[in-house]
């Protein structure tokens, strides 16, 4: 097969899977090193682009870790860690705003807006989409997500815009919060009724043994993913993630997904063919999951 009759076939395929997405909302929890890798980060955009242009209503949540501890460190803060999440003064707090806000979510909108004026940027504190109260007074402003108003997601997607979201939160206090992106995607993909919320990660998905790369699981049940977190099959930044796609199928979310975002065009592969990328977590086992996990 030639490659130009290889592009049709592709595209034929592609076809019920356009259909089938016409309408839906997708959230996307952006992150990993297509985040801070500018290639990569053009790679994401045109994909949300296409999935906008065929009819899925894409809503990105990120986060930005690694140009925050860079700014911390380029002005000589001091860089803690508790539990895996970071130790927010009210100076980093400066920081994280600044990052996320005004850079990491700016970078992402320039990308999109290359292809037309289509996405725009946000952050949790507009029109209080996202409002928390402090976690624990040793992690400083780090938040816990009480409340996430969609009011403002919801009327972008009607105007026709892509909602880029950077997760800094309204305080009770009246003050800004860290919280984190992973809780951001899964919450809002429930309270937006998204049919699937997928998760951008540096690796291709879940392992069966984290040590063997030819272990990945392509498809599993609630009830697997939590016996993976509880029997420690899985580990560090995977658990909040995992945890949230958790979350989000019990209140309503048909799928979620755990995609290498370094893989050129993942998203595109897992949304529109048959076989999919990454690592799948549906609400209950079905027969095709039984022996995907050890």
């Amino acid at each position: 097969m030639t490659d130009i009759h290889l592009k049709a076939s592709t595209l034929t395929e592609a076809l019920p899977w356009i259909k089938r997405t016409w309408g839906r909302t997708i959230v996307i929890k952006y992150g990993g090193s297509a985040m801070t890798d500018p290639v990569l980060r053009a790679h994401v955009a045109s994909d949300i682009v296409l999935m906008k242009l065929v009819g899925i209503n894409p809503v990105i949540v990120h986060g930005g870790g690694p140009d925050i501890t860079a700014y911390m460190d380029l002005l000589g803060m001091p860089v803690e860690f508790q539990g895996g999440l970071r130790v927010t003064s009210d100076a980093a707090m400066e920081i994280v705003k600044m990052v996320l806000v005004g850079k990491v979510n700016k970078e992402l909108v320039s990308a999109i807006n290359m292809h037309g004026r289509l996405a725009v940027g946000i952050s949790g504190e507009d029109a209080n989409l996202i409002q928390a109260n402090q976690l624990s007074s040793d992690l400083g402003r780090v938040g816990n997500v009480t409340n996430i108003d969609t009011t403002v997601v919801f009327n972008l997607i009607e105007d026709g815009f892509i909602p880029v979201i950077a997760t800094v939160a309204t305080g009770e206090d009246g003050g800004s919060f860290n919280v984190n992106a992973d809780v951001v995607a899964g919450r809002l993909a429930a309270d937006l009724g998204a049919d699937k919320v997928i998760f951008l990660t540096d690796v291709d998905g879940l392992y069966a043994d984290s040590e063997d790369k030819e272990t990945l699981i392509r498809k599993l049940s609630i009830e697997q993913a939590e016996a993976m977190i509880s029997g420690r099959k899985i580990g560090g930044g995977m658990i909040p993630k995992v945890s949230a796609c958790v979350s989000a199928l019990q209140a309503g979310v048909k799928r979620a997904h755990i995609l290498n975002g370094t893989v050129p065009h993942a998203l595109l592969l897992e949304v529109y063919t048959e076989e999919g990328v990454g690592t799948m977590i549906t609400p209950v086992e079905e027969p095709w999951l039984k022996e995907e996990v050890i």
